[in-house]
């Protein structure tokens, strides 16, 4: 039987990952859209502070999920890098649904 995705902090670490990539493209492709051409501010002030919540639980999650799973410097730091990239997350999901 395959695991849940949150029985694992790799599986964890995925899932808000996905969640934090989905909301950065709200932030840029929704919420700054509505501030600038439609000047609706609000939009940008509740994306923006759900995506910077979900950005520190990446962040706080990150460094949890190298030691368990014994990652390189190297590839904290790749997927670190692929969390500030819109699309960033998606692309590196699949590198680590492999764990």
């Amino acid at each position: 039987m395959k695991p849940s995705l949150l029985s694992t902090p790799v599986g964890r670490l995925r899932l808000v990952a996905i969640i934090e990539g989905i909301s950065l493209l709200l932030l840029v492709g929704v919420a700054m859209p509505l501030k600038y051409w439609k000047g609706i501010p609000e939009a940008v002030s509740i994306a923006g502070m759900a995506h910077g919540l979900l950005f520190i639980l990446f962040c706080m999650l990150l460094p949890y999920t190298m030691m368990v799973a014994k990652w390189s410097l190297a590839k904290g730091a790749l997927v670190f890098v692929a969390s500030l990239i819109p699309f960033g997350p998606f692309l590196i999901d699949r590198r680590l649904r492999e764990e």
